[in-house]
């Protein structure tokens, strides 16, 4: 079937298997280009569909050799009905991993189920004995809690009072302003509930108790500080709430770790384009503008950038990881200079729907979005027909 972008909002309702294929297809041939990372040899990734987890997937298996194990929850595609972006990500990653001799299976389920746990552990003692890297690395709206079978929904929303600022509808390039209605009863709860460090903890206790996790083994969870200007609704909002859970709950798992001589780490990551980020309101103006500056200075990077960055430069170097005055890694260096955050201060003034084109990089924006569904990859004919139908090579 020809295949092309419905776009709803934030989200886009179709994905193209060729494009998917191609971007993980970069992404690897990204990472081999940098050369070995001396780094874990067996690893297991939890949200390894899209974004950071599929680079940390990626740069795990091309960059160190590694064996890797992904948990994801996608729709797989029907006759006529193409899959969610995921699957097919993790497809294309899967046969590519087996074209190099490398081990990858993977899991689609809920990863916050108890069932998900127990079947990852199984796989790993069947095929891997035991793992040295956990990357979690999920992004949900969405908890059933696996205890007590509630559901939770997080919210975004600021703390305490209302927020307006400036946003952009990067589909129009309409610059407007948003106004939002403070965090109300149960609302900061849910959303640590849903995107704090419980689950990760679960994971790793699970793990641990099961004893599929390597003597050393590290874990890594991925965070984002950013901006003054985005605070009142990320960091100081709901979000910032189960980011500060999920920061503290690092130290708890390496306490828990001491006598494996584990390691548990949070890594504060750069603003990209995922499909969490496109929902937020300001943050797609805030990107755009940062874009602009960073890509002019040469210092922007996209997911796998980062990751193969944060692997090189930081988990496997020699001696101790570097770490911020809170104990995290700092990833989102570049970003956060002051050069870049006082460029991006002063065209956030600026910026307007007449002139967002020329001061931002609405079009970079744009193509990042399209491009996490496969769409608007070079060197893909989207034209032509492909087949919808796609299955994991690990199932087949």
């Amino acid at each position: 079937m020809i295949i092309a972008p419905r776009v709803r909002g934030f989200i886009c309702l179709t994905a193209h298997p060729r494009g998917c294929e191609q971007n993980v297809i970069n992404q690897i041939e990204y990472v081999k280009s940098k050369g070995t990372i001396d780094g874990a040899k067996k690893v297991l990734v939890i949200g390894s569909s899209t974004g950071f987890g599929l680079a940390s997937r990626i740069t795990s298996a091309f960059g160190s050799d590694a064996a890797t194990i992904g948990v994801f929850f996608d729709k797989p595609s029907s006759p006529g009905r193409p899959a969610s972006p995921g699957f097919y990500n993790t497809a294309a990653f899967e046969k590519q991993a087996h074209k190099a001799g490398l081990y990858a299976k993977s899991i689609n389920g809920d990863a916050f189920s108890k069932e998900i746990k127990e079947q990852t552990i199984n796989l790993i003692k069947k095929d891997l004995g035991q793992v040295d890297l956990v990357i979690y690395s999920l992004a949900s709206p969405v908890r059933t809690h696996p205890e007590i079978g509630k559901r939770f929904k997080s919210v975004l929303k600021p703390i305490g009072q209302t927020f307006s600022n400036k946003t952009v509808d990067f589909h129009t390039g309409n610059v407007s302003e948003v106004t939002i209605a403070p965090a109300e009863g149960e609302d900061v709860e849910n959303t640590v509930t849903v995107m704090g460090g419980e689950d990760w903890q679960m994971w790793i206790d699970a793990l641990k108790n099961a004893n599929v996790l390597a003597d050393g083994a590290t874990t890594v969870a991925y965070s984002y500080i950013g901006p003054e200007v985005t605070k009142p609704v990320y960091r100081n909002g709901t979000i910032g709430a189960a980011k500060d859970h999920l920061e503290a709950t690092a130290f708890r798992i390496s306490d828990s770790l001491k006598a494996i001589n584990g390691k548990a780490y949070v890594s504060v990551n750069k603003a990209l384009v995922t499909q969490a980020s496109s929902a937020i309101p300001v943050i797609p103006l805030y990107i755009s503008l940062l874009y602009k500056v960073m890509k002019a200075k040469g210092t922007h990077e996209g997911c796998i950038e980062q990751i193969q960055r944060l692997f090189s430069d930081r988990l496997y170097v020699s001696g101790e990881v570097p770490l911020d005055d809170k104990g995290r890694i700092r990833i989102d260096d570049w970003e956060m200079s002051e050069d870049v955050q006082n460029e991006v201060a002063a065209l956030w003034q600026k910026a307007t729907t007449e002139n967002l084109s020329e001061i931002g990089d609405l079009e970079g924006y744009s193509n990042n979005f399209y491009n996490l569904f496969g769409f608007k990859v070079d060197a893909v004919d989207y034209d032509v027909d492909v087949n919808e139908e796609v299955t994991l090579p690990s199932e087949s």
